[in-house]
């Protein structure tokens, strides 16, 4: 490993007892840190990040929680912040500000068919921004009969408690519970994992799955359906042939609104400007966080079409039919403009080509992993949003134990590299390594990916 340049290292040192002391971490277990000392990380620039004791490393995660889009160190955003601040900082969002008007309309031309930008600052907020959408449509159109909200299996959608309500992984439900009634799950459609063994139209098969929760809890009673475009940290799942279009229709035939969440998705990560774009979706609602300013400041959008917008038009004297919800940091104004300042970056630099062309070379490298080492089942993704899911016996599919990605995970931040997976989401399925890197990221570092991962199975072969 890089050994960091600054003499930052050792007037960081106390910040580690400080950290310990004080912090509580995200996702951890806080016992482990009597014995070893907390990761602090100190420094980022590009696709590297430095921790407090000067360690480098390649961050094939961007940022822990998939967001740094546009890599570390952008001055150029920090400078709109900045001047942004000094301007005007904030002002509640019943008001307009240049930033929030100006990014969205540039987010817009990237959104054909969609009219309205609903601010707010975190994935979880944004989509419970569109749960309650639907659920005033339903109670001022549907007498609130129409109020029902379906999740997939596996899909993740945030973490307070109406977001969990929604989110298709128990492990990340167990003890939080009891949740907000009128979410439904149905099947997942993960190719891989088969319902219904080997079949030529899986894919349409996956779809009807969702006709029959519809069926079964009444057409006249679900409002939308919840997906993510590409289910990211439930394994890293693309859907298979023919679900989209399936969908698209059963949707239509029963008055559904789709409601797609591009939070991991969303501003170029998966090759395309967002997920949904790959497969021809009409959306009614699309939720974005993560990447739309690269997380250099706190925002979320809650996208809608006109016709979904209208349903709150009405005559002024009507108390109750426009849209009563706020979020306080809505009306910071650091979140649009480094959104726009990360949207030139992304422009400037065609990130989204370059997503979509080292995409494909690190799927195709991933690829000649899984005929070396028989531990990879199935190797999956699409542009820098890639899954490597683990098994011990192919023929059978037999997942790993968690403990073995995360010590496959353990060797490669060892070795330089930072990687993600799947984190205590699933009671058997927490064996997919996830990467997800910067969106700049070039063949020598892909290759550097490859290697380490290489390394990493050869090593555990040998233990």
């Amino acid at each position: 490993m890089g050994i960091m340049e600054s003499p930052r290292v050792s007037a960081i040192a106390s910040t580690v007892e400080k950290d310990r002391n004080h912090v509580w971490h995200h996702l951890g277990q806080h016992s482990v840190l009597k014995q070893q000392d907390p990761l602090v990380m100190v420094k980022g620039e590009g696709s590297r990040v430095w921790d407090a004791k000067g360690n480098s490393y390649l961050d094939a995660s961007s940022g822990g929680v998939w967001c740094v889009n546009v890599g570390y160190g952008r001055t150029e955003i920090a400078d709109a912040i900045r001047d942004q601040v000094v301007e005007l900082n904030f002002f509640a969002s019943t008001a307009g500000t240049v930033p929030a008007a100006e990014f969205a309309e540039k987010l817009l031309e990237k959104m054909p068919g969609m009219s309205r930008v609903y601010y707010a600052s975190s994935g979880s907020e944004a989509n419970e921004k569109a749960f309650k959408i639907v659920r005033q449509i339903a109670h001022q159109k549907y007498g609130g009969k129409k109020h029902k909200i379906l999740y997939r299996e596996r899909d993740y959608h945030g973490t307070t408690i109406a977001a969990l309500s929604a989110t298709g992984q128990e492990e990340r439900r167990a003890h939080y519970g009891p949740f907000a009634p009128g979410f439904v799950e149905f099947p997942h459609c993960c190719e891989y994992r088969s319902q219904f063994g080997d079949v030529d139209n899986y894919g349409v098969l996956a779809a009807q799955e969702l006709e029959k929760v519809i069926l079964r809890e009444g057409p006249d009673t679900v409002g939308a359906v919840i997906f993510e475009p590409i289910t990211a940290g439930g394994g890293v799942i693309t859907p298979p042939d023919g679900y989209w279009p399936a969908v698209m229709d059963i949707c239509k035939k029963y008055d559904v609104l789709i409601h797609i969440d591009e939070v991991v998705c969303g501003m170029g990560r998966t090759g395309k400007w967002f997920g949904y774009q790959h497969y021809g979706i009409k959306p009614d609602i699309v939720t974005l966080a993560k990447g739309v300013a690269s997380s250099y400041a706190p925002i979320s959008c809650t996208v809608t079409t006109e016709e979904v917008f209208n349903e709150f038009i009405a005559d002024p004297g009507d108390r109750e039919a426009y849209f009563r919800d706020i979020s306080t940091y809505a009306g910071c104004t650091a979140g649009p403009a480094a959104a726009l300042a990360n949207l030139e970056i992304l422009e400037r630099e065609n990130l989204v080509q370059n997503c979509a062309e080292i995409g494909d070379y690190l799927l195709a490298e991933l690829t000649t992993l899984k005929d070396r080492h028989p531990i990879i089942g199935d190797v999956r993704g699409k542009g820098l949003l890639l899954g490597l899911e683990l098994v011990s016996d192919r023929e059978n599919k037999t997942p790993v134990a968690e403990q073995v990605a995360m010590k496959i995970a353990g060797m490669c931040m060892q070795k330089g590299l930072i990687i993600g997976r799947t984190n205590r989401s699933f009671v058997n399925f927490n064996n997919t390594l996830c990467l997800c890197p910067v969106l700049t990221l070039n063949k020598e570092e892909a290759d550097f990916i490859v290697t380490t991962l290489d390394s990493a199975f050869s090593d555990l072969v040998n233990e």
